[in-house]
């Protein structure tokens, strides 16, 4: 019995392994990548920031795209806005509270081609300890390229919009003109630069 019960073991492994095999893990280079936000600000303009710690792969099938995965974890006090009490006032329970919850984290659920190379991901996304699912506008990959030191790299961009008060980041301020100091849409905008080691 427990023959046999090896035996499949070892087929269901070898199947699976030329499908493992395709995909490729890539780590996000945070030195040469940008995880940016953008919210309105007193109805009149917008103010940008981003966060400067954060960490990921990205497992990319290329033989079967819409079999590959990504998984991001964000230090939740790297926001930068680069205004130091706007800052700080993010990181306090009226905002993200990190104290509380350190982390804003992505986990991919599923990848659908759309027109031109472009890709629909659709996902989990955890702030303030509260997740989503959200879909992430995604550029085509580009192709791999060798940097200096033998590292292969390629790169994507991507975009979303989420509503700040789905995360429980509900503070604001009422104006005397009408509406409100800071805006519930958020737009999210990555620039994203994958690494991959050379082969031992």
């Amino acid at each position: 019995m427990r023959k046999n019960i090896t035996r499949a073991l070892l087929t269901v492994a070898i199947m699976a392994a030329p499908a493992l095999a395709t995909a490729t893990p890539w780590s996000i280079d945070s030195d040469h990548s940008n995880v940016g936000f953008s919210v309105s600000h007193l109805m009149v303009s917008h103010v940008k920031g981003n966060f400067n710690k954060y960490s990921g792969i990205v497992d990319i099938n290329d033989k079967e795209i819409t079999k590959s995965t990504v998984s991001v974890t964000i230090d939740a006090s790297s926001i930068n806005t680069n205004v130091q009490k706007r800052d700080e006032h993010l990181r306090s329970a009226d905002f993200f509270d990190t104290a509380k919850y350190p982390t804003l984290t992505f986990v991919s659920k599923k990848w659908t081609q759309a027109s031109q190379g472009a890709l629909k991901v659709t996902g989990d996304l955890t702030i303030h300890g509260i997740t989503k699912s959200v879909v992430l506008n995604v550029a085509p990959f580009s192709k791999e390229s060798k940097d200096p030191w033998g590292n292969l790299r390629r790169g994507t961009s991507a975009s979303t919009t989420i509503n700040r008060k789905d995360y429980g980041l509900v503070w604001n301020q009422v104006l005397e003109t009408g509406g409100v100091a800071v805006g519930e849409e958020v737009n999210i905008l990555l620039d994203v630069e994958l690494v991959k080691s050379p082969s031992k």
